[in-house]
This record gives C-alpha cells, sequence and structure tokens, in this order.
C-alpha cells in the first residue's frame, strides 16, 4: 500500500542549499555518498519537514519556516533533545543523528532524523484501505494508549526535569495563548474577549504535571501497516513540555471531528475519526480518564481551551499568510476557520 504523506516537489520559498547541507551532514553522518534527492512533506504549517533520499539511506530534516518567527517557538535544539532524551524510555520516537546550529549552512539550525516506515493516515483512508468498526475503535483507543503511555513517563528518568516551568501550567497556557492571538488577531476575524475572558475566569488548578507532547494527533503517527494498524512512531515534537496532561488531552480533543459534528468541522477534518466505530469525543475522554485514574469533571474548560488554542495556531498561521511570510494557498482561508472555533468556544461555554 503507498504511504499516505508521500513527499512532493520542495516549494520554491522553502528550498535551500542540497550541497551545502550534505557537505555539513556528510560530515556528521557516516556513509552518506552523493548528493541527495530531497522532497518536501506535505504538512509544513509550523517547522518544515524534507526527505533526504540517498542511494541507500532515507533520512528526515526538519528546519523552522521561512519568514519572520519567534526562535524560541521553532527550537531545533530543543526539539532534537527532547528525542534524544525520550528514545530510551518512550520507544515511538525517532532517533535523531545530528544538530546543525550554524545558520551559514541552511540560513537556520535544523536536524537530521532516520526516517520511520509505516503509514500516516491524514483526513481520509488511503486508497484501497477499509477500516470495519470494531478496527476503528480498537485503532482510536491504541492511539490514545499511546498518549497515556507518554504521559506516564517519569520526567527525571527521561533527563527532562527541566523541560518546562511544571506547576501553574494552566495559568500560564491561558495567559500565554491570549496574548499569542492578540499578537496575531488580523481584523477579520473575531476579538474572542469573551472567551478568553470565560477562560481566565474558569481555569482550573493543575491535574498532573508530566511530559506531554501538544500536537498529538493523527497525522503526528506513524502506523505500521494495515494488517495491524499500531503505533510504531510518534513525530512533531517541537511543542513538547512538562505541562498538565489534561491540557494535552484538550488538544487531542479539539481535533477530534466526529459523525454527527456539523459541516464545517467535516470539511476542516484531518485525521479519520468520522467512520464508524471510532470514539466519540466524549468516549475519549472517558477512556483516557479512567485508565488514568483522573476527574474530567471540568471538561468544559478544556473544551474551550482546546477549540481557542486550535483557533489561535490557525490564527498564527494566516497571519504569515496575510503578511506576505508564506505564500502557501492552503493557508489562505484560515481566518474562516478561526472565527468559526470562535462560535464553537461559545456554544461550548453555554452549554
Amino acid at each position: 500500500m503507498t504511504l499516505v504523506d508521500q513527499p512532493g516537489e520542495v516549494r520554491e520559498e522553502d528550498g535551500f542549499d542540497t550541497a551545502a547541507v550534505h557537505g555539513w551532514l556528510s560530515s556528521h553522518v557516516d556513509g552518506l555518498s552523493g548528493l541527495p534527492e530531497v522532497r518536501q512533506f506535505p504538512g509544513g504549517a509550523s517547522n518544515l519537514t524534507y526527505l533526504l533520499r540517498y542511494p541507500d539511506r532515507e533520512l528526515i530534516l526538519r528546519r523552522p519556516p521561512v519568514g519572520k518567527k519567534a526562535r524560541s517557538a521553532h527550537d531545533m535544539k530543543r526539539e532534537y533533545r527532547v528525542q534524544r532524551q525520550l528514545l530510551p524510555v518512550y520507544p515511538y520516537v525517532p532517533k535523531v543523528l545530528a544538530l546543525c546550529e550554524d545558520d551559514g549552512v541552511l540560513g537556520s539550525d535544523f536536524y537530521v532524523m532516520e526516517r520511520i516506515p509505516g503509514i500516516i493516515l491524514r483526513g481520509d483512508l488511503p486508497a484501497g484501505m477499509t477500516l470495519p468498526p470494531d478496527r476503528a475503535h480498537s485503532l482510536a483507543l491504541e492511539i490514545i494508549d499511546r498518549l497515556i503511555e507518554l504521559h506516564q513517563v517519569d520526567p527525571e528518568m527521561a533527563g527532562l526535569a527541566d523541560l518546562g516551568k511544571g506547576k501553574g501550567y494552566v495559568e500560564r497556557q491561558v495567559r500565554g495563548w491570549s496574548e499569542r492571538f492578540r499578537a496575531a488577531r488580523t481584523e477579520n476575524v473575531p476579538e474572542f474577549t469573551e472567551v478568553m475572558a470565560w477562560l481566565e475566569e474558569n481555569r482550573p488548578d493543575d491535574v498532573r504535571i508530566c511530559v506531554i507532547h501538544n500536537d498529538f494527533r493523527f497525522d503526528n503517527l506513524i502506523l505500521d501497516g494495515p494488517d495491524t494498524l499500531q503505533v510504531v512512531g510518534v513525530l512533531d515534537w517541537e511543542m513538547a513540555t512538562l505541562g498538565d496532561a489534561l491540557m494535552d488531552l484538550a488538544g487531542v480533543v479539539a481535533y477530534w471531528v466526529q459523525a454527527d459534528d456539523d459541516e464545517v468541522a467535516h470539511r476542516s477534518r484531518k485525521q479519520p475519526t468520522h467512520l464508524p466505530g471510532m470514539p466519540t469525543r466524549a468516549e475519549i475522554v472517558g477512556y483516557y480518564c479512567s485508565k488514568m485514574g483522573l476527574s474530567a469533571g471540568n471538561w468544559t474548560f478544556y473544551e474551550v481551551f482546546g477549540l481557542f488554542r486550535l483557533a489561535v495556531i490557525m490564527q498564527q498561521i494566516y497571519y504569515r499568510y496575510h503578511h506576505g511570510q508564506t505564500h502557501n494557498p492552503a493557508f489562505k482561508d484560515l481566518w474562516m476557520y478561526a472565527g468559526y472555533l470562535e462560535w464553537r468556544c461559545r456554544q461550548a461555554m453555554e452549554r
């Protein structure tokens, strides 16, 4: 079966000097001969991902997006370190090989890691693949089990006790994402004033501080194949930190479009969570909390926060497009989706 995430041509604005990268990389990784073929993966709303195809080896290169950005938001050294430290205790992390901090090579920091072969599921199943309801259900629980496994990693044993500030995470996130929205807002999106005020007034204390991924969703997971559909890789660790477990789950649920959602939600769906047999958002929350021994009694806060955070992410991407920092046409209508998410936040608040 063809991999879902086959890379394509490198977008003109995202290109780089292949010879310069190879020259640096060949002095840090053994066995690389000749210039690699470079392809770009279809994502890239935040950090960009490329395939370096050598005659007998395929590597993955990660770099920040082109254009003005906060260096702290695209910290290659941090993302590299998180994966290096986690691999011994969380075997779904790709093996990182080399980190470059010399801007003269590519124009920014970047790192290279091994490629994990497998299938990545996006909005719809690949041609020829079927997923009966019982397998759809078990796949969803397999994915949540991998999130639970991450949340049970001991940060001290992983050497990541200093990854984040820890205590006070919920308070910092409400404040931080509100500040990010104000900085990225354009005049064609709502102000989110009531949503931000509601989150501040209703925020709970931290429930459980642990290592969190912060972008745990289907298109960041590699499955071993259509017959078993076991998670063999977890990608995109750029937002990983020490944070609250339920806040991480809130991010998962915000992307979880279920069968009975409205048309706008389905048009924006990026993973096959609508298929017969897939658990609902409420079932996912119940399953996770039961296995973690946590209470979901204040879930409305996490629901609203997850939707608001997703709106800010979309708006930050759109802001770059709006100001000509990227010309990727996939970003041109994200402002409308941010407005839709503001409506979703209000609906949840009213409940």
